[in-house]
């Protein structure tokens, strides 16, 4: 199996289109944000002394959440293909047990969005370091890649039951388009989500790649917000953190870390066995 997982993600590196769709929509949010969305933002947070490093550091964790769903999705375009040209068919009939293919799917995908979802958050890191004299603990460090593992473990879940649904190249590639466009809105990136209705504001907090943003949000902001907010009112800063998506309140009470880290671990669980469901149904229809 693991000469399996080594062909998946070699075909996945070696085609340059489906890396650059992967990283589309990150793309996207990096223009638009040059554009327009920094100056938008900047208008809704107040003047505070490191505005500048809260707005950077805000859209930095956006990114690594979204490219944690986006890389994965990606990754899954060689099982839409294998099944679109019937090559999986060829695998079924080898020694290799059907289970063991879907874990080498998932595997490859989940090394693929693993390693350049660590990739950008090194390269933001280096960005934080240059340009925002932003700099990070160890053990920030390490809650960093944890976070990561656990973003791309709920990603690729819920990636997965989508693509079991698809059977040609063109529909997983308008599914990549579309995706990769919203991920930006249903993570709470394009616009702070203090600035939505409460019925958007409640379709994002149902997101579970929305709770690994927060999770990033509250790492990478953690001294920023500090040294903003310093001598400020208790109240001031939680309705900052509110506004901003880096912390969520559910039914008037601030939700736990543990809580969302518990929310994508079940968002992993449940995912993974409905896709399961869903590939042994598509099969026995065959």
């Amino acid at each position: 199996m693991r000469s399996f997982i080594k062909r998946n993600i070699l075909l996945y590196v070696r085609d340059k289109v489906a890396v650059f769709f992967s990283l589309f929509a990150v793309l996207i949010l990096i223009a638009l944000y040059v554009v327009f969305l920094n100056d938008l933002i900047a208008e809704v947070i107040p003047d505070l002394p490191d505005k500048n490093a809260l707005l950077m550091t805000w859209f930095i964790a956006g990114i690594i959440a979204v490219t944690t769903m986006t890389t994965t999705l990606g990754a899954f375009g060689t099982f839409v293909e294998d099944r679109a040209n019937q090559t999986i068919l060829d695998f079924y009939v080898s020694p290799i047990s059907k289970a063991k293919i879907v874990i080498g799917y998932i595997c490859s995908a989940l090394f693929v969005g693993g390693c350049m979802s660590f990739i950008t958050f090194v390269i933001a890191y280096g960005y934080l370091l240059i340009f925002g004299n932003i700099s990070l603990t160890l053990l920030q460090i390490f809650l960093m890649t944890g976070t990561i593992f656990l973003s791309v473990l709920a990603s690729a879940s819920i990636v997965l039951f989508l693509v079991s649904f698809f059977h040609t190249s063109n529909a997983f590639a308008a599914a990549s388009m579309v995706i990769g466009t919203l991920i930006g809105f249903l993570a709470g990136i394009y616009i702070p989500i203090g600035n939505f209705p409460e019925y958007l504001q409640t379709i994002i907090k149902l997101f579970p790649i929305s709770h690994a943003a927060s999770l990033f949000r509250q790492i990478l902001m953690e001294e920023t917000i500090i040294s903003a907010f310093t001598n400020a009112p208790a109240d001031v800063i939680d309705t900052f953190q509110y506004n901003m998506g880096i912390r969520y309140v559910f039914n008037g009470k601030t939700l736990a870390n543990f809580m969302s880290i518990g929310y994508l671990v079940i968002t992993t669980i449940v995912f993974t066995i409905l896709s399961l469901l869903n590939m042994r149904r598509i099969q026995k229809k065959k």
